[in-house]
């Protein structure tokens, strides 16, 4: 699946899809650590686990974060205090190594992104991407937004920590440019806690934007995926969680994300989640033909009835299978004269009946 197909087959209505498998990003972000054999690694684990797609970050530490920039993360988890020092051990990668990392994406059949975070690495991405991904941390930034807009490719936004007052005018900057938009619910804390992973502001923003695509972009410890599996449940078309190839390493974004393990745990339980779910619409399945025919009733002679006789309420009974004429026609059938003798326990016919 490509992002490109999501963006094309648009808001599908859930009562005739039902649940379907999201378009998968692996947010490798920067846990390559600024080694290209890591990062290569983390792109063939995103394509050996399933991924649609893998995504990087793209940023200079001195374009995105002042020097006087406190941290928002667990820092007892990653101890850097300072989201520049932090930046600035992550920023080594520029257009030549994100080219780079586009062909091999290419070569092993998975699709390359990449958030920008400037206007530089915005315009060099543009050469290697179908979309572009905007975090959560932008959605007020009114000239980046309008900025990538430019580019006229579809755009993922994020929308943690958001009101719902800032996302719509967030999206209202988008719609200016006049490209497609998807939603993803995310909360900005790392690692955000089950319970407050609140995967109802999936649903809510389907309503509060019905003819958009809306997903989920996650913070939680990946532990059985049911977090993400529960988005999907919920309606979440894309589904974004950060990417590792080994969890037990310290700080950055390695403690909340999943392996490639958790992956395929991840998508082998959408596979049949998807298969069991179904379309969200009440109506008799082909495969129970047979119960409709032999497990409901019909109507039955509870005694002779001999031909001339009208039928009165106290002549039936109804009793398996469905093969005459059905209880729910019970008044019609009163006052009927049968045109042919009845036995006890013949399954009643329509043509076994006059006016």
């Amino acid at each position: 699946m490509t992002i490109t197909e999501i963006f094309d087959a648009g808001v599908r209505p859930r009562e005739a899809f039902g649940v379907e498998m999201p378009y998968i990003i692996a947010e490798a972000g920067v846990n390559h650590e600024g080694s290209m054999d890591t990062a290569k690694r983390l792109i063939a684990l995103a394509q050996k686990g399933g991924a649609d797609a893998i995504k990087f970050q793209s940023y200079k530490a001195g374009t995105l974060a002042s020097q006087n920039s406190p941290a928002y993360w667990d820092l007892a988890k990653e101890p850097t205090r300072s989201q520049f020092e932090l930046f600035k051990k992550y920023d080594k990668f520029w257009k030549p190594e994100f080219e780079a990392l586009k062909l091999e994406c290419d070569r092993l059949g998975i699709e390359f992104l990449s958030t920008p975070f400037d206007l530089e690495s915005a315009a060099f991405l543009d050469e290697l991407m179908p979309a572009f991904k905007i975090s959560s941390s932008d959605i007020t930034n009114r000239p980046f937004i309008e900025f990538i807009g430019g580019f006229g490719k579809p755009i993922i936004l994020s929308t943690g920590a958001s009101e719902l007052d800032e996302i719509r005018e967030a999206v209202g900057w988008i719609d200016s440019a006049k490209v497609p938009v998807a939603l993803l619910h995310c909360v900005l804390n790392y690692p955000t806690a089950d319970d407050d992973a609140n995967l109802g502001m999936i649903p809510a923003l389907a309503r509060a934007f019905p003819d958009r695509i809306v997903g989920y972009s996650d913070h939680t410890l990946p532990a059985d995926m049911k977090v993400c599996e529960t988005a999907v449940v919920l309606g979440a078309r894309v589904v974004e969680k950060h990417f590792t190839h080994d969890k037990t390493l310290p700080g950055n974004d390695h403690y909340h994300a999943m392996d490639v393990e958790d992956l395929i745990v991840f998508k082998r339980h959408l596979e049949r989640v998807t298969a069991m779910t179904g379309p969200f619409a009440v109506r008799s399945l082909p495969g129970e033909d047979t119960a409709r025919a032999n497990a409901r009733r019909s109507l039955v002679a509870l005694r002779p009835i001999a031909a001339g006789k009208a039928i009165g309420a106290d002549d039936l009974t109804w009793k398996r299978p469905a093969s005459g004429i059905s209880p729910k026609h019970f008044k019609d059938v009163i006052g009927k004269t049968a045109r042919v003798d009845i036995n006890k326990d013949d399954i009643i016919t329509w043509d076994m009946l006059g006016e």
